[in-house]
């Protein structure tokens, strides 16, 4: 009975999230029926596609070394600097690309030191700029999902290679592992960078440098052509699905074989890892420390509309976490106990965008209410949506250890519904549950998507505040919010992931 009643709850939400994400794509189908793409629309698709292949190429070329670095290099520090790597996936994109233009901006740091000695300066705007931020982000990322390969290669073979004198594992035992992992990992970037809006909106614009995203968000918001914005989400919704379909094709992929949980001893260290690794770190943390830099001067005399966007900001972002856990919550325990389809509903948001969800939802209500009078809930429910699939994927592995060791005791003991949740449960998942919220919240409390589009003067929340600032060149003070941005987001996470540690037993 009470497998049935999650069942039935999973369901009627995995109904929902279809209804949402396929309704929308339908909205936008009708409402672009008759309108054709435009030349400069073919322009921004090529775009689109033109600099998520290079963002994506240049992520994993770069990381390779690094995560080769890593996996062979014992050294103090090495521990801060996976971490490290974990970062700018939770690093507000705006505040991310304020720090990128301290550096690399007209009056960067580069540009500074290439006037002192003479040199021609350089731009961060167009497609090298765009290309720039988007292997910021992603660089980190797939590091990380490549030193996950690396560490499945059991030490054993490596062991053996030395015994048998091969002169190079890499031809041998690393490439294969590159040639089944790199697949997943480029198309995982790749989609992250066909979504990418924030990027586009400031370093991108113009007619060479447009994505779809940014010309959504131009139909809409200055010419205010439903249609056209309507064609132009249905193509990115298109090119998304595309995408989702290939990543989860090659994301999965065979085992790497068994071995002994020895460590990986026999990988020798080389002379040009430290190089690596330290100009990785550099490329990194600069960044981070600009932002830091240009921030604290300003942090004490920033006007009041940006403490109350940070307030407003900081709760949306915990509605909209609790709103992802409870959900991933129940499509997971659905999942486990044998429900089929609801895997598939935790994932569909990831063949869409927030700025598309937004769109539709425009498009669906414009005609019984006003935009600005949702935009705020709005905001809140696509970024639940959006942080969905990630929550789920982060449960999924600790609630079927939980059903696996506690399901029979539980029967047992007659444990079900509120109960069970209550004593079994919550105490269990303590750990991933506010690991999960702290994800969904600092990804919500740094999102610039759906407010965009929509909010007024006083409902903007804190990122788009950081736009507006930026983009009336009050540099001094959009740094100060970016600043004040930065410590809410990692709070939001910090809050939420030690007080699920705390609470487990």
């Amino acid at each position: 009975m009470a497998n049935r009643t999650v069942q039935i709850r999973a369901w009627a939400l995995s109904g929902g999230i279809a209804a949402l994400v396929l309704g929308t794509a339908l909205a936008l189908a009708v409402q672009a029926k008759g309108v054709g793409l435009h030349p400069a629309d073919w322009a921004a698709l090529r775009f689109t596609l033109m600099q998520s292949a290079l963002s994506t190429l240049l992520s994993c070329l770069l990381a390779m070394p690094v995560a080769r670095a890593l996996a062979r290099c014992t050294f103090w520090g090495r521990r801060a600097l996976i971490v490290l790597m974990g970062a700018p996936f939770l690093l507000p994109v705006i505040v991310a690309v304020l720090g990128l233009l301290s550096l690399y901006g007209r009056n960067g740091l580069l540009n500074q030191m290439f006037q002192a000695l003479g040199l021609p300066t350089v731009t961060i705007y167009g497609l090298h700029g765009v290309v720039l931020a988007h292997v910021f982000f992603n660089l980190p990322l797939a590091t990380r999902m490549l030193l996950n390969g690396w560490h499945a290669i059991p030490a054993e073979r490596f062991r053996l290679a030395q015994t048998l004198g091969l002169p190079s594992t890499f031809r041998h035992i690393e490439l294969p592992m590159l040639a089944a992992v790199l697949p997943g990992v480029g198309l995982s970037i790749f989609l992250v960078c066909l979504t990418s809006f924030v990027v586009a909106l400031t370093l991108g614009g113009g007619p060479a440098a447009t994505t779809l995203e940014l010309a959504i968000y131009q139909a809409l918001r200055f010419d205010f052509d439903p249609g056209h914005a309507a064609l132009l989400a249905g193509v990115q919704f298109a090119v998304c699905a595309v995408a989702v379909s290939l990543a989860a094709r090659f994301t999965t992929v065979e085992g790497l074989g068994l071995g002994l949980d020895r460590a990986p001893v026999g990988q020798k260290a080389h002379w040009v890892d430290v190089p690596v690794l330290a100009l990785a770190a550099l490329f990194l943390i600069l960044p981070l420390v600009a932002v830091v830099a240009d921030g604290l001067p300003a942090l004490l005399h920033l006007p009041a509309l940006v403490w109350q966007a940070a307030l407003r900001s900081a709760v949306m972002a915990l509605v909209a976490a609790g709103l992802s856990v409870t959900a991933a919550l129940i499509l997971v325990q659905a999942k486990v106990a044998g429900a089929p389809l609801v895997e598939g509903a935790a994932m569909l948001p990831l063949a869409t965008s927030g700025l598309v969800l937004g769109t539709g939802l425009f498009v669906l209500s414009r005609a019984f209410v006003s935009p600005e009078a949702l935009a705020l809930p709005v905001t809140v429910l696509v970024n639940a949506l959006m942080a969905l699939p990630f929550v789920f994927r982060l449960l999924l592995p600790q609630v079927r250890d939980l059903h696996r060791n506690y399901d029979r005791l539980a029967q047992t003991l007659g444990l079900s519904g509120g109960a069970r949740l209550r004593w079994l449960t919550l105490p269990r998942l303590a750990r991933p549950l506010g690991l999960g919220a702290g994800l969904a919240a600092a990804l919500s409390m740094g999102d610039l998507g759906v407010v965009a589009l929509f909010a007024g003067q006083d409902q903007a929340t804190l990122p788009l505040v950081v736009q507006r600032l930026s983009g009336a060149y009050r540099m001094d003070q959009a740094a100060a919010a970016a600043l004040v941005l930065v410590m809410a987001s990692f709070a939001l996470f910090a809050l939420c992931d030690i007080g699920g540690r705390r609470a487990a037993p």
